[in-house]
């Protein structure tokens, strides 16, 4: 996809029709999380479509909260998807909606769909009512207990909600169809019994609805217009519609879309709540996790996600998403707010014999090319330096165009230097370079004209910082871990190099106290972030993305 191209929105084509018909007069959305867990990538793109639709068309998306379920959910959860939207930059104003608000009203629906004749109370165990379910190919059978009177049914369930049975040894399902060929429809569960407190309504309730009983409902309360889903939703459509008409209230149109699947990435909550649980990372924020609180900490910006959603589009189709994309976007995105900074990760000492001891100088360095507003910094030069150990070869291949003994480069914002003597210790490890400059290229030009091949980036090794670098890398090494082989668990298809610590390196001296979050670019190595575990004057910096673009790369081959 080239960058121009803009993606195909179904959705927003079938909300044009639904105005111009009369359908709506209005757009209505929502974001539904449940409070059980962390957001991640593949929910800012249901965040993006919910949040905006409802701007495209001057509307409003309400956040509802599917907190339906008090054995999983937490204000912990709460608190945090709150936090995670705000940063993808949405907000919701004062439309912020529990479907515990609604417990009571559904609670009086039920009772509705049981006086009609269309709900009934089952004894039957959930083991029971699986197994009376059937199969895709085979109708199921009715439970003993689906024709109980009305008055029973209205008896056992106030008794059910009054706490007088124990879990699990009734529930209330609707009476629609075993033999339906969609199994959603076989006289679904709406109401289990559950005596746990819930985290806004207290010991109140032992009988909780289910999802697929309030989802619809609640949308309709709120006056949604436009109910986006997952594609996994399609199928239960046709149930959700059934209550709506049983009930005659206002109708909601679903539509669904595909899900995010994304290239070396596990995007499963049980999966990644298994990972956490096992140390396999450092937590629901390690940078190598694809939630948005992990992405944060690893110095994605928001805008970044965003634009690489709208670049993907929306479809009907599942389809396998390059996480090139995605690191393409980001990059892009630094590469225009980012901060140039000179970081050297694995330091070689460079004595410059011709210069003078305890001379220190202030060499002007740009800021960022890209942006001019950003100005320019001061960056101390003095006798002794740190490079690169890699810019550096003793016996140079064919193409090397980086220091090497007897070679002249140039040092970023700095001089020509030229390595006369190799120092090494007793393993014959290489420890200092000893080298020369010339006086006369300050700033990187030789009045004479002569040219060299490669600039190097550098510290000045009295006024350098120690700092800590976490070199992240893919989490997994197979493109779809969660497509596994027969015998293998995805926990076989992680990297072992996903995260290697550098400690000891280097940095200019601006980055002693860089706040936490702020991002950089180390020149010719990468972008970075400052991490949380950061402490005064000592500070540590998350790989957020390599400079090198393989997206770039995969886009050129598109194009011929």
């Amino acid at each position: 996809m080239t960058e121009s191209a803009a993606p195909s929105h179904f959705i927003k084509e079938a909300i044009e029709e639904d105005l111009r018909s009369g359908r709506f007069n209005y757009v209505r959305t929502r974001f539904p999380p449940e409070p059980n867990g962390y957001l991640h990538i593949g929910h800012a793109k249901a965040i993006c479509i919910d949040f905006g639709m409802a701007e495209a068309f001057g509307g409003e998306c309400n956040l509802r909260f599917d907190d339906t379920n008090p054995t999983k959910e937490d204000t912990e959860y709460v608190e945090a998807i709150k936090e995670d939207i705000r940063w993808l930059g949405f907000d919701w104003g004062d439309r912020e909606y529990y479907a515990s608000d609604y417990f009571e009203q559904l609670y009086e629906w039920a009772v509705e769909l049981i006086k009609k004749g269309l709900a009934y109370v089952d004894d039957l165990s959930p083991e029971e009512i699986r197994e009376y379910r059937g199969t895709l190919t085979e109708p199921g059978r009715e439970s003993p207990y689906r024709n109980r009177s009305v008055e029973e049914n209205l008896d056992l369930f106030r008794r059910m909600r009054d706490g007088e049975f124990p879990e699990g040894s009734r529930t209330l399902r609707a009476k629609i169809d075993m033999a339906s060929g969609n199994i959603n429809l076989r006289d679904p569960v709406m109401y289990r019994i559950l005596h746990t407190p819930h985290h806004r309504t207290g010991s109140k309730w032992h009988i909780y609805p289910m999802y697929d009983f309030a989802h619809g409902q609640s949308d309709s309360i709120e006056g949604i217009t436009h109910s986006l889903c997952d594609l996994a939703y399609e199928d239960h459509r046709p149930l959700y519609d059934w209550f709506l008409d049983a009930l005659g209230i206002f109708h909601p149109r679903q539509i669904e879309f595909a899900r995010l699947n994304l290239s070396y990435t596990i995007l499963s909550k049980r999966y990644l709540k298994q990972m956490v649980e096992k140390g396999v990372v450092r937590g629901w924020d390690d940078p190598r996790m694809p939630t948005l609180r992990g992405m944060r900490r690893r110095g994605y910006p928001p805008e970044a996600i965003r634009d690489f959603i709208d670049r993907i589009g929306v479809s009907k189709n599942e389809s396998l998403v390059d996480v090139a994309l995605l690191e393409h976007c980001v990059r892009e995105n630094l590469n225009k707010t980012a901060l140039r900074v000179m970081g050297v990760l694995d330091p070689l000492k460079v004595v410059i014999t011709n210069y003078p001891e305890g001379q220190v100088e202030y060499l002007e360095a740009v800021n960022n090319p890209e942006d001019p507003s950003a100005g320019t910094r001061q960056i101390p030069f003095s006798r002794e330096l740190y490079i690169e150990r890699e810019d550096f070869r003793e016996d140079p291949p064919p193409k090397y165009y980086r220091l090497a003994p007897g070679r002249e480069v140039r040092l970023r914002y700095g001089y020509f230097i030229k390595c006369e003597e190799v120092v090494k210790d007793e393993q014959g490890n290489v420890v200092e370079l000893r080298c020369t400059y010339d006086p006369a290229t300050r700033g990187g030009y030789a009045p004479d004209g002569r040219k060299v091949q490669g600039t190097l980036h550098w510290v000045s090794a009295a006024h350098a910082v120690d700092a800590e670098v976490r070199w992240y890398d893919r989490l997994f090494t197979h493109p779809t871990p969660d497509d596994v082989e027969e015998g293998k668990s995805f926990l076989d298809y992680l990297n072992p190099d996903s995260l290697k610590i550098l400690t000891g390196c280097k940095v200019e001296p601006s980055l002693a106290n860089a706040p936490v979050g702020a991002r950089y670019q180390f020149e010719r190595k990468g972008y970075f972030c400052v991490d949380p575990d950061s402490a005064p004057g000592k500070p540590v910096f998350n790989l957020t993305v390599e400079l090198r673009d393989t997206w770039s790369k995969i886009e050129q081959t598109l194009k011929k």
